[in-house]
């Protein structure tokens, strides 16, 4: 089943909102240092986007997810993260690249993340037998029992 629109502007909302802290993150002009902020910065996401479709992650869990959505971003965009890095010891110009390739990593990287939620909360309930007494088959609900409802 695809996003409903009310998570998909749940997940616009927590996706811009950290790559806009992330971008933020990136005007430091050090190489290395945006790496770390979009790393933290995707981390809370992945925690966020998860509660979005009824579930929590652990920070370690987060992590790892993170990790994973930024590696892909950097094997589709070699380039972004190139020029994002090498423009940092540039000045003023990489004040402004910087920022920008880590807005658009982060908004990329953010949608896959919630894609593959998506696809792991379909997967859950797929998996789950039809439900009996009336009940439903959400990822993270209890079924309902027949006493349940009214």
């Amino acid at each position: 089943m695809p996003m409903t629109e009310e998570e998909k502007k749940k997940c616009q909302k927590i996706i811009h909102g950290h790559a806009a802290a992330a971008a933020a993150g990136n005007l430091v002009p050090a190489p290395g240092v945006g790496i770390a902020v979009d790393t933290v910065t995707m981390t809370t996401m992945a925690m966020a986007l998860a509660s979005v479709f009824g579930g929590s992650i652990t920070e370690s869990v987060a992590k790892n997810m993170a990790t994973s959505a930024i590696i892909a971003t950097i094997k589709n965009q070699p380039l972004r993260v190139i020029t994002k890095e090498i423009s940092k010891v540039l000045p003023f110009i990489g004040q402004l690249v910087a920022p920008t390739v880590s807005l658009a990593m982060l908004e990329s990287a953010g949608w896959l993340l919630a894609d593959d939620l998506v696809a792991e909360r379909d997967k859950k309930n797929a998996e789950l037998p039809p439900p009996t007494n009336g009940g439903h088959n959400f990822r993270y609900d209890k079924k309902f029992k027949e006493s349940d409802n009214p």
